[in-house]
């Protein structure tokens, strides 16, 4: 059976109770998935095999006050047993399309220097690589900031 390639409506959550394994980080939660597909900046593609998701690219439109939408690119997965068959390009592809439908000017994703198969993806829809530093500030079981740092 052919692999399909789509973005998924907001009516469609009950796809992601049938996923193969290593698509998503972790197991797919009923109450997040809910809020997810609440929120209409929120955007999922995914590849089906028949019934089963085999690989899935998630987006968040967004908005600042001045600057027209862009689309946020959370994390492109394919089940290892699908890979190397194009599906994060299609995916890709569909997820991006989507966003030019949404208004979204521009599209941007972070990746790991060393990830040579995400930066090359990214490099084949056109992406331009930049110098950037990324820096992730836990808010799970945080302390106090320290306030002697300088601001």
């Amino acid at each position: 059976m052919p692999t399909i390639v789509r973005v998924l409506t907001s009516s469609e959550a009950y796809v992601l109770s049938n996923v193969a394994p290593e698509v998503f980080d972790g197991p797919v939660d009923p109450g997040y998935t809910a809020e997810f597909f609440a929120d209409p900046r929120h955007h999922l593609a995914v590849v089906l095999d028949g019934e089963l998701v085999v690989g899935m690219a998630s987006g968040v439109r967004y908005l600042h006050p001045d600057k027209p939408p862009e689309l946020f690119i959370n994390e492109v997965a394919v089940s290892p047993e699908y890979q190397g068959r194009g599906l994060g390009r299609q995916m890709l592809d569909a997820l991006l399309a989507h966003a030019r439908g949404l208004g979204c000017v521009a599209a941007w994703v972070l990746t790991e220097r060393e990830n040579t198969v995400a930066r090359r993806l990214y490099t084949s829809v056109g992406g331009l690589e930049e110098q950037v530093q990324i820096f992730v500030v836990p808010l799970e079981n945080s302390s106090t900031p320290d306030r002697s740092a300088p601001d």
